[in-house]
């Protein structure tokens, strides 16, 4: 079987529906967390329409059909004097998997990141007890920083 061939591109607004649906499978696999959809489709065209919140991207086939996304936000460091672009709502649909999707996502982004004036670095955060995930990360040079991520959510 030859190898699929996936080209990554920046997600538009007529790419909405299929992030809000692999959002809601993503937490249900990761977090078996329920998402509301329409809580989800109003946060995906809230960053889809303002660039100041983040961006996502997408890996399609040849036919253009989407194999897996990954979003990342952005984080100022007053202590590096630039700006940490964080990893998040990265999915890859299970029959894309073991394909090399994340590792094509996590490298067009960390070649942007890189060519970016002031950024600094790339962050993501995973569950614990994902430890499939942790070694996937691990294997793309992310390390454990030895902090510990909390939060206090409202609503």
């Amino acid at each position: 079987m030859p190898e699929l061939q996936f080209t990554i591109r920046a997600a538009t607004i007529n790419d909405a529906e299929t992030i809000v649906e692999f959002n809601c499978r993503l937490a249900a696999e990761s977090e078996d967390k329920r998402l509301n959809p329409e809580t989800v489709r109003l946060g995906v065209h809230a960053l889809l329409s303002d660039a100041r919140r983040g961006r996502y991207f997408l890996a399609c086939t040849g036919a253009g059909r989407i194999a897996g996304q990954l979003m990342h936000t952005f984080e100022w460091s007053d202590w590096r004097n630039g700006d940490i672009w964080w990893l998040q709502s990265v999915y890859v649909d299970p029959e894309f998997r073991r394909q090399g999707i994340f590792r094509k996502l996590s490298q067009h982004l960390e070649q942007l990141a890189e060519s970016s004036p002031g950024v600094v670095g790339l962050r993501l955060y995973v569950e614990n007890e994902n430890h499939h995930a942790q070694a996937t990360y691990q294997s793309l040079g992310f390390t454990e920083p030895g902090y510990r991520v909390m939060e206090r959510l409202f609503g």
